[in-house]
């Protein structure tokens, strides 16, 4: 081996995995080639069955080998394709497989993107400074909307999805498609005056909505004019632009923002179902509170009826007539009792009479000596004289009689 290289003799010799490895340490080692952006065409497109995006950037000099790993390629805003314009921005390293140096990107945007992406931040900062986003001026949906607005593309899934969803939620409502085109230069314009027609119909809710798609698609949604067109709106405005990862202006100034026209529906609209157990619910209770109220109010009315006809003239009348009629009761038991007391009193009289009277006493042939002339009863012999005319009462019957002698002692 000396013989053959005797310059490098004294040299370590590497192996080609050792060199590699040394190489691609020296890539990872320099901070210059951890951040890079690198424009290109995009050529040799795969994905692997694992996801991986892999593919080449050249221009007219060069040819870079760049790798998407699928945790970056599942959220990027959009697919690359062959024949696109891109900026990569990822790491330089080396495939030691392979010894090749290759770029590791981590997002993959349309050449030109990055500036229109830090003008859309400039314009998004200014509105926001304008109040435009602000919270304070977004209004609540109403509860049971009667006319919704939709603002859309008359062929796109975006207006079937919303057709669907409110014809399941709440078929009560009047819905008016206003149609315009959702991307390209003229949309923002067609956008700005479909809004304008459906707030001149009045609508209780205006959906505007678009599908899913790339990020350049759904620009039309971050123009300054689509963004005072939403916050002049009459009419609240809900959003349902692109996938849930899509957040355009539109969406921050719209009063509600959705994930996707679906929900867009949802969110504008209450479920019936959910509306007539509600209903059901209440009814119970009225009708709950009502005959509650029916039983009160008839009792009320029922004591009132009793007072009123207590307070009548006729109802006074008749209990005058029955008061009188109980003092006639009473005053016949009183008159008759106190009949009956006087005559036992003179029955008692009667008797007393008959125990103490001359009756008795002239049965035993006694009998009671009156002056004829005056009737003055003869209690003494010198009442009388001689020749004076006296009546005799006897117990049976009386007779006149001469006095002949006048004796003044018994015997």
């Amino acid at each position: 081996m000396s013989a053959q290289f005797p310059l490098f003799a004294a040299e370590p010799i590497w192996s080609v995995a050792a060199l590699t490895h040394f190489v691609r340490e020296l890539f990872d080692s320099n901070p210059q080639l951890q951040d890079v952006s690198v424009e290109g065409e995009v050529s040799n497109l795969t994905r692997s069955a694992a996801g991986h995006l892999y593919f080449t950037l050249r221009d007219a000099q060069a040819a870079l080998s760049c790798v998407v790993w699928r945790a970056d390629a599942t959220v990027l805003a959009r697919q690359p394709v062959n024949g696109d314009q891109v900026v990569a921005f990822g790491s330089v390293s080396v495939y030691e497989q392979s010894g090749r140096y290759q770029l590791y990107a981590s997002s993959v945007q349309l050449a030109g993107l990055g500036e229109r992406l830090r003008q859309l931040e400039e314009l998004k900062r200014r509105l926001a400074a304008e109040g435009l986003f602000d919270a304070a001026r977004k209004r609540a949906l109403p509860a049971m909307p009667r006319h919704i607005a939709l603002v859309t593309s008359p062929r796109g899934a975006a207006v079937s999805d919303m057709r669907r969803v409110l014809a399941r939620r709440w078929p009560l409502a009047l819905v008016s498609l206003l149609p315009t085109v959702v991307q390209g230069e003229r949309a923002p314009e067609e956008i700005v005056a479909a809004l304008q027609a459906a707030n001149r119909k009045h609508p209780d809710v205006i959906l505007l909505a678009r599908g899913g798609g790339a990020i350049e698609d759904l620009w039309a949604f971050n123009d300054e004019r689509v963004v005072r067109a939403i916050v002049a709106s009459a009419s609240p405005v809900v959003t349902g632009v692109g996938h849930e990862t899509d957040v355009t202006l539109a969406d921050f100034a719209a009063d509600v923002r959705a994930a996707t026209p679906s929900v867009a529906a949802e969110l504008a609209t209450p479920n019936q179902n959910d509306v007539r157990q509600r209903l059901d619910r209440s009814s119970a209770r009225l009708d709950a509170l009502m005959r509650t109220a029916l039983t009160q109010r008839t009792a009320a009315l029922l004591d009132a009826l009793r007072i009123l006809q207590a307070l009548s003239p006729r109802a006074q009348l008749r209990a005058t007539a029955a008061r009188l009629q109980g003092l006639q009761l009473r005053l016949q038991r009183g008159l008759q009792s106190r009949l009956l007391l006087q005559r036992a009193h003179l029955h008692r009289m009667q008797q007393l009479l008959l125990t103490l009277g001359p009756g008795p006493t002239l049965a035993r042939g006694y009998a009671i000596v009156t002056h004829a002339a005056s009737g003055i009863v003869v209690r003494q012999a010198q009442a009388v004289q001689p020749l004076a005319q006296v009546r005799v009462r006897l117990a049976q019957g009386s007779f006149t009689a001469e006095v002949r002698e006048v004796a003044a002692k018994n015997g």
